[in-house]
């Protein structure tokens, strides 16, 4: 349901959430080892997010990217959006046009609902959510 580049750009976010901070900031080429993304990609993907605030960042030789605390308040959906688009996630699964609730297509109403559960889960989870789950110890981050 995710295309790569949500996945990329979530995991730069949550590796920038736990391991950075105004004071510590970590350059794309850093952050690009640990959490396995080409470099140029992230580059990309990280001034993408950088232009619309869900990042923060500096210029310079102690430069780099971090996450500042208006940051980590941003809900996920909203990442998936500005880097997949608003209807990647509430597209047909077979990419059918027509498929709706009153012309659905065969996965539809297997789908239907972990969908729906999936983006309102999506709707009104931060970052920062996310990362006192792995502070609490109730999920984990393999960076």
């Amino acid at each position: 349901m995710l295309s790569n580049s949500s996945k990329y750009a979530l995991k730069a976010v949550l590796y920038l959430a736990v391991h950075s901070n105004i004071n510590h900031k970590i350059g794309a080429k850093d952050l690009s080892g640990p959490i396995n993304v080409p470099q140029s990609y992230l580059s990309k993907l990280l001034q993408e997010l950088g232009r619309h605030h869900m990042v923060s960042s500096t210029k310079g030789p102690n430069g780099g990217y971090y996450l500042s605390d208006k940051n980590r308040e941003r809900y996920l959906i909203e990442i998936i959006n500005l880097i997949d688009g608003d209807d990647r996630l509430t597209s047909c699964m077979l990419s059918l046009e027509r498929c709706n609730a009153d012309y659905p297509c065969p996965l539809h109403k297997l789908l239907g609902k972990t969908k729906s559960n999936f983006l309102k889960q999506l709707e009104k989870t931060t970052i920062d959510d996310l990362v006192s789950d792995i502070d609490k110890g109730r999920s984990f981050l393999p960076l």
